[in-house]
């Protein structure tokens, strides 16, 4: 469902335990909204708990957790990290988006 490539598992790792999470238990927690400037914009954040509409999917050895209208938006996309100078941070590769925006935070379908 959700892939996450190598960088962003190190850097996940490394940002969950920084907030008290631990990464072997706990969650991202990835989802979409409407907003940004392309229409729907991306969400992100480290979770402990999960509702009964969430789905949990595990890759690299990080579990995300999703909730269920958002898993059509984001099927077949990988969590990736970008770093150095021009670095954004966490960036979603998402082939289900027909445009981004330049910040790459929101979509369109």
């Amino acid at each position: 469902m959700i892939k996450v490539s190598d960088t962003a598992k190190q850097k996940a790792i490394q940002l969950m335990r920084e907030d008290g999470f631990n990464p072997a238990e706990d969650y991202i927690r990835v989802g979409v909204k409407s907003g940004g400037c392309s229409g729907l914009e991306y969400l992100l954040k480290f979770d402990n708990q999960k509702t009964d509409t969430d789905q949990v999917f595990e890759d690299n050895g990080i579990k995300i957790v999703v909730d269920k209208k958002s898993i059509l938006y984001l099927a077949g996309t990988t969590l990736e990290y970008s770093g150095g100078l021009n670095g954004k941070g966490f960036v979603f590769n998402n082939p289900n988006a027909a445009r981004t925006c330049g910040c790459g935070e929101s979509f369109s379908l």
